[in-house]
């Protein structure tokens, strides 16, 4: 999953997109470096991060979204506002990644009438306050019983259960020890029966294990996507659309080889 922030304040701000040629542009480009999925983003949920109008969001999206029709890859829309999901979807979107897990009032009402698919991520706080003083006693334990809840709303709204994804939400209301913790134990969400996505692409932690800045953490973002999926991530979300590929391209050929000697 490739991202794209169509945002004026995204953490890897070498991918900041000034206007919306350059956003279709880079979107085209991430599909032809191997992407096989584009996730959209028109707020910025780093750490801090200010909530953004619905109609600004929608505003930086939706032609995007629009410009991108002809693309042989689903386009996934980024929001946690039930108005912007509407919108997208109504634009052709193909997916909704919702790191609020569609706990909006509306938000089940937004999706369910689709066929599109569904993320839904875990996140102990809002982007605003969530890295204060993130708290658990189990991390893995906790994540999954609310993604599992999660789930469950969905099916009772009548959102089929093979529509949807989960995401333990790296970095959303965790520490690196947390990261760490649930990157470890990542198996353990695999008990829901639902495609993981995995997002640790360039984030903090990554930073904090190596000692390096947003703009140089490839290296231990390549080796966190193959952690992640060598732990039963279906989906890894990457700005690093190409070196990801190659290096999952690796790992996929080593378990598929035939270690069989004549």
């Amino acid at each position: 999953m490739g991202v794209v922030n169509l945002t004026p304040d995204s953490f890897a701000d070498d991918v900041r997109l000034p206007n919306r040629v350059a956003a279709i542009d880079y979107a085209r480009r991430l599909v032809e470096e191997g992407a096989d999925i584009l996730d959209l983003g028109g707020e910025s949920t780093r750490p801090g991060a200010s909530p953004v109008p619905a109609q600004e969001e929608a505003a930086r999206v939706l032609p995007v979204l629009d410009a991108l029709r002809d693309l042989a890859v689903p386009v996934s829309v980024d929001t946690r506002k039930p108005e912007v999901m509407r919108q997208a979807l109504a634009h052709g979107a193909s997916m909704i990644n919702d790191i609020n897990a569609l706990q909006a009032p509306g938000a089940l009402d937004a999706v369910r009438g689709s066929d599109c698919g569904v993320c839904l991520m875990h996140m102990q706080g809002d982007p605003q306050t969530m890295q204060g003083a993130p708290a658990y006693v189990d991390v893995v334990h906790e994540v999954e019983h609310f993604l599992t809840a999660r789930v469950s709303a969905c099916e009772d709204a009548g959102i089929a259960r093979e529509r949807l994804a989960v995401d333990p939400g790296f970095g959303f209301g965790k520490t690196a020890e947390h990261n760490l913790q649930l990157l470890q134990g990542l198996r353990e969400l695999g008990r829901l029966g639902l495609p993981i996505v995995a997002g640790l692409s360039r984030k903090s932690t990554l930073g904090n294990i190596t000692g390096r800045g947003v703009h140089e953490r490839l290296a231990a973002s390549l080796a966190a996507a193959v952690l992640a999926v060598e732990r039963g991530a279906a989906i890894v979300r990457v700005h690093d659309v190409a070196s990801t590929r190659d290096a999952l391209l690796v790992v996929q050929a080593v378990h598929t080889q035939d270690l069989g000697h004549d």
